[in-house]
């Protein structure tokens, strides 16, 4: 068992370093079973921290370093012997004897045992690295802190036959053979950056190759590298490349600085990408993508991700963060960023629904869990845990609140300031907020508490009219609950969108007692206050009120709707947004009086209010089909278990199945008319990668999903017919998961195993394979992920292959993770035991679903408690594991 705590890291002691390195210059010798590494770092003493120097003498130089194996050491050129320096398993301490100076240092690792994919590691036949956010340590002795930046030179030799490609950051400026087969390639980087955003990767990689010509006549070669194999489905990143770099331009002003831009695509990664100057290095899941093996889905992910790391460029590299503390000065600016570019390359309501659906289930969730933080935490053990969705989501949502307070001008005069202020600078959040009080004379101090305090804050609204002064008021109350480490919380500054619909459905002009004159029927007001009402006047009749529209602040709003002013806000409310919202605060309300009767035992009966509302949408072909499928889609299991206070999965699996049931009986004729259309379409024009199509196919399969469930013979005539017949892997794909989740059972067991050997050789698309099984909801889904476990195309060694199978179990599959024995919880906790050894940061994102057992009834408890200290029992925990583990027992 750990002995001893991982040391904790707070925020409040943050020095500025010690010591500053000016040129990195790098020569790495790759080889099959090690590789070397020489480093020559030219360092001085950091000014900021030298005012008390003269009388004391320099301060030890203390680098990060962790499984190197030291084989030479000299400062300025003096060679350095053991009585030199100390060494430990993570520091190399030694005295310099000058402000200024330069070490020199040659270490050996072995990447082709690197299991963790932190650092230098062979993915495949490729090298590759990873060194977000302290993996640089793992490749040689360095200040491994974001706020050190430096320029890089970086030498890479190696076999030529088997390593004919070798990259690293900026631009190649020589190239040349060496004897024995072996050849060598230099790369220099013009601008200063931290250790974090090195790569390199060396391997028998083709490329696609394109050009952009930026705002000022550059221009910039693009390369996106893929193995062989992958070689047809690059062009939609490449184009998704294009269009953010010149997305970037028009909207924020920011024109790409180097000479080339270049993607590699890996297939053993742990995160989605990562935005390495100049060479960003991908996931291959969110590079690669044609019609016949990825979805629609996937397709906009790509797009999505593409874009994101693109814009890090400047919202990350040029400007980075000062300490890891910091993260969300990045990553919540680029999520936002990344999302309003979606929003405008297809539907921006749908892109909005998309996303606050999942801010809600899972953002939400953690909030209100034991590893709750702040967008800016305070303290952490590991810093790999706090890659988290407060961090990027949260994170994305309070810019966007920033966005909506400054409007649109506002906020690029803040950004531009901000760029210009800290190019080439290591900054904070505070920096961030500065730039946008700057350049608006604004007084952000109370907002900032969005950064300081965790958890998500409750709203509740209510509302008086009053027919003789023709006024209508809205009451406000903030609250937020306590959350590990901070019991009491500030009002936050809440930005409330809102508009008062009559009694036709159409805005009223909106003037607040006080102002001279109305405005539009859709303004925003700012919550600042515990409680704090706003009356507005000139209100002939009561208005019903559209609140929180588009989400404009990351809360739980209660106001005390009733059915039918739902339905009413659903048919008329000019905000596409609030339209879902309203159907799926309807669908909720429905749903939990089915959970009561089921508690209760009594026969389920739905509320027909659901049907009328749903059979008015695909009655209305004037309707967006996108938002028609979203409005389509009820709450996820996921999402009504995080608005339980004591969460029962059965009664939730129950009671939503019977509602499906109910929609694909009562429905029918509707959803197989708009099936039938939809599919007909399909056929005669093929996949097309557009905006309206993808809607269209969306619809579609929500359709057949439903109406699989009468069980007729001649949906399942529709089902194999999309199955065997389409040609994009949408329709395939939506196809099958109906299949699996249905009771045909041999023809689910013909369809699986036809896809299984039409795309056996396709990793990705065998993920998807395992996904679709692992979340099927009919009773034995542990058993079947369980074989499933025995299948040849899955390791737990790849990220993607842990998180198609036993991450979609977990977290998706919740009838069948949840089983009343504890089954599911014993196999999650074997596997993080297991993970735990091999690669520490995908065990340790395993562990969510266990997080939260303060959820469920007593004995669920009792049994997910039991797990999560067997696994705290079970030997020598990773930091990763053991900080997740022991807050939630905490």
């Amino acid at each position: 068992m750990r002995t001893e705590q991982p040391k904790v890291i707070y925020l409040k002691d943050y020095q500025a370093p010690e010591y500053l390195i000016d040129e990195t210059n790098l020569t790495f010798e790759l080889y099959e079973d090690h590789s070397l590494v020489h480093a020559q770092l030219v360092m001085r003493r950091n000014p900021e921290r030298a005012a008390g120097d003269a009388g004391a003498g320099l301060p030890p130089l203390v680098l990060d370093g962790q499984q190197l194996e030291l084989l030479a050491l000299s400062m300025d050129d003096q060679a350095l012997t053991a009585a030199d320096y100390q060494l430990d398993d993570s520091h190399l301490t030694l005295q310099p004897k000058a402000a200024t100076f330069t070490l020199d240092s040659t270490v050996r690792i072995h990447p082709e045992t690197n299991t963790a994919l932190e650092g230098l590691y062979k993915s495949g036949k490729m090298f590759c690295t990873q060194c977000e956010a302290e993996g640089f340590r793992k490749i040689t002795y360095y200040l491994d802190r974001p706020d050190v930046m430096s320029k890089f030179t970086t030498t890479v030799t190696a076999e030529q036959h088997r390593y004919p490609v070798l990259l690293s950051n900026g631009n190649p400026v020589a190239s040349g053979s060496e004897e024995g087969g072996r050849h060598w390639a230099t790369w220099q980087d013009p601008f200063k950056k931290p250790a974090y955003l090195f790569a390199l990767v060396a391997g028998d990689l083709w490329c696609v190759e394109d050009s952009f010509t930026t705002m000022t006549a550059r221009d910039v070669a693009l390369r996106i590298y893929v193995e062989p194999e992958n070689i047809d489905k690059v062009q939609h990143a490449m184009d998704s490349l294009k269009k953010s770099m010149r997305w970037d331009e028009e909207v924020y002003g920011r024109e790409y600085d180097l000479d080339i831009f270049m993607i590699v695509a890996v297939n053993d990664f742990n995160m989605g990408a990562m935005e390495n100057k100049g060479l960003n290095i991908f996931n291959s899941s969110c590079v690669l993508a044609k019609a016949e093996t990825a979805t629609d889905a996937a397709h906009q992910r790509v797009e999505a991700v593409v874009a994101h790391e693109y814009f890090h460029n400047w919202s990350g590299n040029r400007v980075t963060c000062r300490d890891w503390f910091q993260l969300s000065l990045k990553e919540g600016f680029t999520v936002f960023r990344d999302a309003e570019f979606s929003a405008d390359m297809n539907s921006r309501t749908v892109k909005r629904i998309e996303d606050v659906a999942f801010l809600r289930t899972n953002q939400f969730a953690e909030d209100a869990g034991p590893m709750a933080h702040p967008v800016r935490p305070d303290s952490f053990m590991e810093i790999s845990n706090f890659y988290t969705l407060t961090v990027y989501e949260k994170g994305s949502e309070v810019v966007r609140m920033i966005h909506t307070l400054l409007g649109a001008e506002g906020f690029r005069k803040g950004t531009d300031l901000y760029f210009e202020r800290h190019d080439g600078q290591a900054v904070t959040c505070d920096d961030f907020i500065k730039a946008m009080e700057d350049a608006n004379g604004v007084d952000l101090t109370q907002f900032k508490r969005w950064y300081s305090q965790a958890g998500t804050p409750r709203l509740a609204v209510t509302e008086a009219f009053d027919p003789a002064a023709r006024t209508y008021t809205l009451s406000f109350r903030q609250s937020c609950p306590a959350t590990p480490g901070q019991a009491e919380k500030l009002p936050f500054v809440i930005p409330v969108e809102l508009g008062l619909l009559d009694a036709a459905g159409n805005d009223l002009p909106l003037r607040l007692a006080g102002e001279a004159q109305a405005g539009g029927g859709n303004r925003v007001i700012s919550v600042t206050e515990a409680e704090q009402s706003f009356t507005f006047v000139d209100i002939a009749e009561k208005p019903l009120p559209s609140l929180l529209r588009g989400l404009s602040a990351p809360v739980k709003l209660s106001f005390p709707y009733d059915r039918d002013q739902l339905m009413f806000l659903m048919q008329h409310d000019s905000d596409g947004f609030n339209r879902w919202d309203a159907g799926q605060q309807l669908s909720v309300q429905v749903l939990q009086e089915l959970i009561g009767q089921h508690q209760r035992g009594e026969p389920l009966q739905l509320d027909p209010r659901l049907l009328t509302a749903f059979r008015t949408l695909l009655d209305d072909e004037s309707l967006d089909q996108a938002m028609v499928a979203e409005m389509l889609s009820l709450p996820s299991e996921a999402y009504l278990t995080e608005i339980s206070e004591v969460a029962d999965v059965d009664a939730i699996h129950a009671a939503r199945e019977f509602t499906r049931q109910s929609i694909g009986a009562t429905l029918f004729e509707p959803l197989l008319a708009r099936y039938q259309a939809n599919r007909a379409i399909s056929r005669e024009t093929g996949y097309v990668a557009e905006a309206a199509h993808i809607a269209r196919r969306t619809l579609q399969n929500i359709a057949l999903s439903y109406l699989m469930q009468s069980g007729k013979a001649d949906v399942l005539a529709a089902c194999l017919e999309q199955f065997k017949d389409c040609d994009n892997m949408t329709e395939r794909l939506s196809a099958l998961a109906v299949l699996v989740n249905s009771g045909f059972e041999q023809e689910k067991a013909e369809a699986l195993a036809c896809f299984a050997d039409y795309f056996k050789d396709d990793p990705l698309v065998m993920d998807q394979w395992f996904s679709v099984q692992a979340g099927c909801g009919l009773p034995g889904g542990l058993e079947r992920v369980q074989a499933l476990m025995e299948h040849p195309a899955f390791t737990l060694k790849n990220p993607n292959k842990v998180r198609a199978l036993i991450g979609a179990f977990a977290n998706q599959n919740l009838v069948n993770f949840h089983r009343a024995d504890g089954a599911g919880y014993r196999f999650l906790a074997d596997h993080v035991i297991t993970l735990n050894a091999l690669n520490p940061q995908i065990a340790s994102r395993q562990l969510a679903p266990l997080t939260r057992w303060r959820k469920y009834d007593d004995g669920r408890q009792q049994l997910m408690r039991a797990e999560l200290e067997r696994i705290l029992a079970s030997g020598e925990l990773s930091s990763d594991v053991f900080e997740v583990v022991s807050k939630s027992l905490a």
